[in-house]
């Protein structure tokens, strides 16, 4: 069962979350909170899996509130899930250690997906999102980061994969290489750049210019 903490300062929205995610039979929303303050109490007294969270709220935004739960709880993971689809946000909430980023007029689907794969310790970005990260960091592309020496050419050729939007299984496929193995040289990627998740070690494949 995954746990969930819904953080929004309208009641409505947070009603409307809970029915949807209740419907599903592996979530368990097990607490609310309307505004980050009361987020960071809640996540230290509940634990949750995965924390939702809006980002424009009275007193400490969903922001910083990110940022307070990722370094003090390890394995809670963010989601933000916002009405304002806007560049900084995103990558102020990345940069914050956001596990994905979602807009509120997403489909139900796409928000309980986010939430499993947040749960299994993975990432998700919105289509649109993604393109934004890519074309940014392109743009902004600065010397290759000395992490990357780290990386042999296999972690290399997996991260390129990973960048290219490719599941474990389609990198499996492409690599001639099982699944399982796979998901060994993503570990060591992610732990070799210091990466919190996938969303963190594609950034830094773009912003060091490996995909140009």
């Amino acid at each position: 069962m995954t746990t969930v903490l819904l953080v929004d300062d309208q009641d409505l929205i947070r009603t409307g979350f809970t029915m949807i995610l209740d419907a599903e039979d592996d979530i368990d929303v097990v607490g609310e909170a309307s505004d980050g303050a009361e987020a960071l109490r809640q996540v230290a007294a509940l634990q949750p899996d995965v924390v939702l969270m809006d980002v424009q709220m009275p007193g400490v935004d969903g922001i910083e509130a990110t940022r307070s739960i990722v370094a003090a709880h390890a394995d809670t993971r963010v989601v933000i899930l916002t009405t304002f689809d806007d560049d900084q946000y995103l990558f102020d909430a990345l940069n914050a250690g956001a596990s994905g980023f979602l807009l509120k007029n997403c489909p139900a689907d796409d928000l309980v997906n986010a939430i499993r794969l947040a749960a299994g310790g993975h990432s998700l970005l919105a289509p649109e999102v993604t393109e934004r990260v890519i074309a940014r960091s392109a743009r902004s592309a600065r010397a290759a980061d000395p992490r990357l020496d780290d990386l042999t050419q296999r972690e290399r050729d997996v991260l390129v994969a990973m960048a290219k939007g490719m599941s474990n299984a389609e990198i499996a496929q492409a690599l001639f290489v099982s699944t399982a193995t796979v998901k060994s040289h993503v570990s060591h990627v992610l732990a070799k750049l210091d990466a919190r998740d996938r969303v963190q070690a594609v950034i830094t494949a773009y912003e060091s210019g490996l995909m140009n």
